[in-house]
């Protein structure tokens, strides 16, 4: 068994995807995984659209060019009449929720052998119109998921890490000394 940080430094952005379908128990607990995800507040504004079939992977396909051949895609969004607004500035929950929702359903996706890619690169408006989202939707990310193609593999950057150095703000007293 992997362990957490195994799994995530295993994980990377699949751009060449098998035609097998994703079955459905896997589907279902990739789903589970973005349903019990945190939100602020546990205000749950998180909504997905499951899109399979053809006519409607040819949809995503007008929204993007980066399904990469993928045999499901989760359309990620949040409700905005759902969110928690942070009193001191009115800011909206959703697209951190949303996020958090997505990650966790793609190291769902990866614990289970299938690969996914975050797609932002889309065109929110034509999803909407395209797929008769309501006005409340927000689309924040598209996952496509399925099984990684023979060639698939990581892009050349995927191992390139900054020192955990560099990555914080100021250097803690202490971190990292034992």
């Amino acid at each position: 068994m992997k362990t957490f940080l195994e799994l995530a430094a295993s994980r990377y952005s699949v751009r060449s995807f098998d035609q097998k379908a994703v079955e459905a128990e896997k589907l279902a607990q990739i789903l589970e995984a973005g349903r019990i995800a945190p939100t602020a507040h546990n205000d749950q504004p998180q909504r997905i659209k499951v899109i399979v079939g053809a006519d409607d992977l040819a949809k995503v396909d007008e929204c993007t060019r980066c399904r990469f051949g993928a045999s499901t895609v989760l359309l990620i969004g949040y409700d905005k009449t759902a969110c928690w607004k942070r009193s001191f500035d009115g800011a909206l929950s959703g697209e951190v929720d949303a996020s958090i929702v997505t990650t966790h359903m793609m190291l769902a996706a990866q614990d289970l052998g299938l690969g996914t890619c975050w797609v932002m690169y889309f065109n929110q408006q034509k999803a909407m119109e395209l797929f008769a989202l309501p006005e409340n939707f927000v689309p924040v990310a598209m996952l496509p998921i399925g099984y990684p193609a023979e060639n698939a593999s990581p892009s050349p950057m995927h191992d390139s890490r900054l020192d955990i150095e560099n990555i914080l703000l100021k250097q803690e007293v202490g971190y990292g000394k034992g």
